[in-house]
């Protein structure tokens, strides 16, 4: 098994879509039958992560989405499925991809947000300016 570099966790903590991945998931998981909890404070916060990625806050969006991650990590590990049956079945399979990927995404963002460097994240979105708000220019 290869080594796992410091780019390769950075990139995954600073990235968008492993946020997004895991807000598809839980919306898989909880809508049928309904889990108020998860549809309804981790799939908000979850989006909310990728769009500060997005907005060119990639090291507080990579924080946000590790600390959601394992929230839910942490509240899905608890349950356990009544039987072997179910933990083999296609929902089985579902809930194991989206509890690796909280986990993965915990890890990987913890490292982003601990590494990060707002200065030059302040400074790229700057050069960027993509929704003109650093522009001074009163035309």
């Amino acid at each position: 098994m290869g080594n796992i570099s410091t780019d390769t966790l950075k990139a995954w903590g600073t990235s968008s879509i492993p946020s997004m991945t895991l807000t598809t998931l839980l919306i898989s998981l909880h809508t049928r039958p309904f889990s108020p909890l998860p549809i309804l404070l981790f799939t908000p916060l979850l989006t909310f992560s990728s769009y500060l990625t997005l907005a060119g806050f990639k090291t507080d969006g990579a924080g946000m989405t590790a600390a959601w991650s394992g929230m839910y990590f942490l509240l899905a590990a608890r349950r356990r499925p009544a039987s072997l049956k179910t933990r083999f079945s296609l929902r089985g399979g579902v809930r194991a991809t989206a509890m690796g990927l909280a986990a993965v995404n915990t890890i990987a963002g913890g490292y982003a947000y601990a590494t990060g460097d707002r200065k030059a994240e302040e400074q790229e979105r700057k050069e960027l300016d993509r929704w003109g708000m650093y522009n001074n220019d009163d035309k």
